[in-house]
């Protein structure tokens, strides 16, 4: 009969990447089944607890509670889901949860997108704008770099400016 392979909780750590310091606590409050001792008092984990510790990690990466997840914990991972239809749609509504809160984000990560976009291409017209200048004055001064905030301060101001002037004239 072949030995089932044990890992020490350093190397469950390593495994699963959560600390060692998690491990004891999700054993500590019965989130994971405490682990067996060898002789010299030293933790070991079979490779089931080293799935179990990948789904808590997995389950809390979604936003679940500790408490929450506690129930598919206590389900065998051989058991058919049709016995637990309650655990089948509160998970259901989480990832419907999970949805959304993607969704969302994309939508906050495509405005991140739009802005840096929009400061490219000002700072790219800002570039062209001191070239021309740098053009006209031809030695007479050095051009100053401005910075696309600079700019759009120096572009509302000239909006400001002209509009004033041509009131003047009329």
């Amino acid at each position: 009969m072949k030995e089932e392979q044990t890992f020490t909780i350093k190397q469950a750590a390593m495994q699963t990447g959560i600390s060692e310091d998690t491990i004891r606590y999700y054993e500590k409050i019965a989130l994971l089944p405490l682990a067996d001792r060898k002789s010299n008092g030293h933790r070991v984990y079979r490779q089931e607890d080293i799935n179990t510790i990948r789904l808590i990690s997995c389950l809390k990466k979604t936003g679940m509670s500790l408490e929450e997840m506690r129930p598919f914990l206590t389900v065998s991972t051989d058991a058919d889901p049709a016995e637990y239809p309650e655990l089948v749609e509160h998970l259901r509504s989480h990832r419907e949860t999970i949805v959304n809160q993607i969704a969302s984000l994309q939508q906050v990560i495509d405005f991140i997108d739009m802005k840096l976009e929009e400061g490219r291409l000002r700072w790219d017209n800002s570039n062209d704008i001191q070239e021309e200048a740098s053009e006209k004055m031809k030695g007479k001064t050095k051009t100053k770099r401005v910075s696309p905030v600079q700019m759009n301060y120096f572009s509302v101001s000239a909006k400001t400016d002209m509009s004033s002037t041509s009131v003047r004239k009329t």
